[in-house]
């Protein structure tokens, strides 16, 4: 029921919304569609959750960052798998940080799909008015622009998994202090990637990659709106509107051992 509901147009959600207020016996007016596209591209939208948790309001934060696509308009997945993909295919680019303690979303940039995720990056640390103890990011962010970005915030560990044939950027003879990108390195060939990413906790990171999953299984993976300002907002409103889920609850999860 929740899914189908966000997923309807604006048009069929006015006509949802008279019947549902008519049903209850509620005399309250219901803004017509063109009103509500019309206020959704200056929309300001916050993503601060309606009642925020009593806990831990000022300790540092593990960031927890990704991006993902979602879709104005284009083909769908089978046909662009046995034909190609078409002319007209285009997607908006959401990247978002995340509190991986509370599944919060903390920050939420909005680009078009030929911003990179390094390039987004200062975006989302701009938002971000708590310490961060450490931030978590895949593959894509390994460049030393990002390094320096989440340095110039203050973060303490950045788990970011380096490419395969990385080499040393900093070595020992250097004079300036030694690059956290090099340090993971340095870990990663001692331990083994797989035990540093244990060790780092960068396997937290799925806490972002559940909360896109979350946000597009919950209110769908397209956009209807036209404008790239409305475009951006709507997605805004849907991480929004996930904050308020998960501050109402949150299945609690625990290891369990095979006796």
């Amino acid at each position: 029921m929740l899914q189908s509901f966000f997923s309807l147009p604006l048009r069929a959600l006015e006509g949802f919304s008279r019947s549902i207020l008519a049903l209850l016996g509620v005399d309250l007016p219901v803004p017509d569609y063109s009103t509500l596209c019309r206020r959704r591209q200056r929309l300001a939208c916050r993503l601060a959750a309606a009642a925020p948790r009593p806990k831990a309001t000022a300790e540092p934060l593990h960031l927890v960052i990704d991006a993902s696509g979602f879709k104005v308009f284009g083909e769908g997945e089978w046909k662009v798998r046995q034909h190609g993909i078409g002319k007209r295919r285009t997607w908006r680019k959401l990247h978002l940080a995340v509190n991986e303690k509370s599944g919060q979303i903390v920050a939420a940039a909005a680009s078009d799909p030929e911003v990179t995720d390094g390039e987004a990056l200062p975006l989302l640390l701009a938002q971000v008015e708590r310490p961060i103890d450490q931030a978590s990011l895949d593959g894509a962010y390994d460049q030393g622009g990002c390094y320096d970005a989440l340095a110039a915030y203050g973060a303490k560990h950045v788990a970011i998994p380096p490419r395969r044939r990385a080499r040393i950027w900093c070595h020992g003879n250097c004079k300036g202090p030694r690059h956290p990108r090099d340090e993971n390195l340095r870990k990663i060939r001692k331990l083994g990637r797989a035990k540093w990413k244990r060790q780092s906790g960068y396997h937290r990171r799925s806490r972002a990659e559940m909360t896109f999953f979350r946000l597009k299984s919950t209110f769908g993976e397209r956009l209807s709106a036209r404008s790239f300002s409305g475009q951006g907002n709507e997605m805004f409103i849907r991480c929004a509107a996930l904050n308020k889920l998960t501050t109402l609850g949150m299945p609690q999860s625990y290891a369990a051992i095979a006796a």
